[in-house]
Formats: structure tokens, C-alpha cells, sequence
């Protein structure tokens, strides 16, 4: 007699095993698209994920249809783990992004970031990971729109709401107190500051600006902060999805164990 938690199991697998083929098309696709370093540093992972989902929905498919214990075994130790890990990681990601948050500026309609805000552990990464992220941030061109709003007058550009990145990496830092030309041109002045080391590193370079700028890092952190919040809310919802899985997987192994012994012992 087929037991309904097996059903549910080798379905559930199936369609895990049907989003795991496009993962690994995505993946392929993009190691044969990408054009910049940024690019092909994401190839692999995506790769990899998707043959490990592919490779946990066929061992959760034939331990429960084919009723092949050891294979339903591994397959349950597996999502334990699975939910171990994505239990810690949640917990360890409300943690690092607890700390940090944009310093509204008087009169601005954008904020200013501090790198030394953030999490020490995030700052690590993000200096060790530097020249890497240095050359991504330069590709994706994000003071383009900037670069390209030349005529935007001073009162206008101070109004504007800018992105975490854009206020880090694409303009200098308001404690530098630089005289305003255009959204990504500055000039000093006589009671321009030079205390905050990002006013040394500021560029009107466009190829240049502050992507060398602790601010740039701090907005750069920002992004991480709020990007890591909402895969942390992702996780708790599916980690309920994956401890039912779970849990319907140990009744369908504990039917195939009860059928095993039925059939030893007629």
C-alpha cells in the first residue's frame, strides 16, 4: 500500500528537482556571458547550488518512491543539517546587521555613511574583499545617472534622494565642505575641510569619484545590511517549509522501515 507522507515527499521533490535545472542552465549561461570579474565570481555558486538541490531531490525521490531506506536516510541527515545551518546563519545575520544605519544630514535629501558604524565583522570582510568589490562597484556604473545629470542645479542635487552606494562612492563626503559644480564635480575652497581622509581620496575623475572612500564602503555595508535583513526574514519562512518537509520525510522513512520488516517477516 503507497503511503500518502511518500507521495508528499517524492512530489516535493520533483518540483525542487524541476527549479534545480534552471539554476544550473542560469549558471552555465552566465559563464559564458559574463564580461566582467564581478560576474563570473557568481558562475560558480549558482552552479553549485543547483547541483546540490538537483542531487537532494533525486536521493529524497528514490529513498521515498523506491522505497530505498539508507538513500532516505542520507537524504533526512541532509535537510537536518540544512536546517542547522540556515538556523545559525539567521540567527548570525539579525546579529552583524544590528549595528549601522545612514546619518540623516540637515537640508539634504540624502544621508551620509560612516564606515566605522557597521558591524566589525562586516568591515573585515568588506576590507579584505576590497579590491575585488573596488572593480565590481566601478562596472556597474552607479553614478552613471549622475555623470549624466551634469545640469542638475545645486538645490536640486541637495534635494535628491541618493542610494547608500551613490552617496558613499559618488560624491565626497559632507564634512568636506566642497564647493558644488555638478553631481560628480567638486571643487575646494578655502574653508573646505580636509579632516576626513575620504576629502583626500575624492576624485572628479569619473573613473575615480570616492569608490576608494570609507564612505563608499560604508554604503556598500548599508546595502549588505538591508540586503542580508530580508534573506534573514526569507530564511525563517523557509526554514518552516523545510522542517515540514523534514518531518513528513522521517514518517515516510519510518514507513519504509515498517514495510522492510514486513517483508522479512511475512
Amino acid at each position: 500500500m503507497v503511503r500518502c507522507s511518500n507521495n508528499l515527499v517524492g512530489i516535493l521533490n520533483i518540483v525542487t528537482f524541476l527549479i534545480s535545472i534552471p539554476i544550473i542552465a542560469g549558471g552555465i549561461w552566465l559563464s559564458r556571458q559574463a564580461n566582467t570579474e564581478c560576474e563570473r565570481f557568481l558562475e560558480k555558486p549558482i552552479i553549485a547550488l543547483g547541483v546540490f538541490i538537483l542531487l537532494v531531490s533525486l536521493a529524497g525521490i528514490i529513498g521515498s518512491c523506491c522505497r530505498v531506506s539508507w538513500l532516505l536516510w542520507v537524504y533526512l541527515l541532509v535537510m537536518f543539517l540544512l536546517i542547522l545551518l540556515l538556523f545559525c546563519f539567521t540567527i548570525f545575520a539579525f546579529v552583524v546587521t544590528n549595528k549601522g544605519a545612514g546619518e540623516v544630514v540637515s537640508g539634504k535629501g540624502y544621508k551620509e555613511y560612516r564606515f566605522g558604524d557597521y558591524s566589525n565583522w562586516l568591515q573585515k570582510r568588506v576590507d579584505n574583499h576590497w579590491s575585488r568589490i573596488h572593480s565590481c562597484l566601478q562596472d556597474s556604473k552607479i553614478c552613471q545617472s549622475l555623470i549624466e545629470g551634469s545640469n542638475t542645479k545645486a538645490d536640486d542635487f541637495f534635494k535628491k534622494h541618493l542610494s547608500a552606494l551613490q552617496s558613499g562612492c559618488c560624491k565626497p563626503s559632507n564634512d568636506c565642505n566642497f564647493e558644488y559644480v555638478s553631481p560628480t564635480n567638486w571643487t575646494r575652497t578655502p574653508s573646505s575641510s580636509l579632516n576626513n581622509p575620504d576629502c583626500t581620496t575624492w576624485s572628479n575623475d569619473p573613473k575615480i569619484l570616492c569608490y576608494g572612500c570609507q564612505s563608499c564602503k560604508a554604503g556598500l555595508l548599508d546595502n549588505l545590511k538591508s540586503d542580508w535583513k530580508r534573506v534573514a526574514v526569507l530564511n525563517i519562512i523557509f526554514l518552516v517549509f523545510l522542517i515540514v518537509v523534514y518531518s513528513i520525510g522521517c514518517c515516510a522513512f519510518r514507513n519504509n522501515r515498517e514495510d522492510n520488516a514486513w517483508k522479512r517477516y511475512p
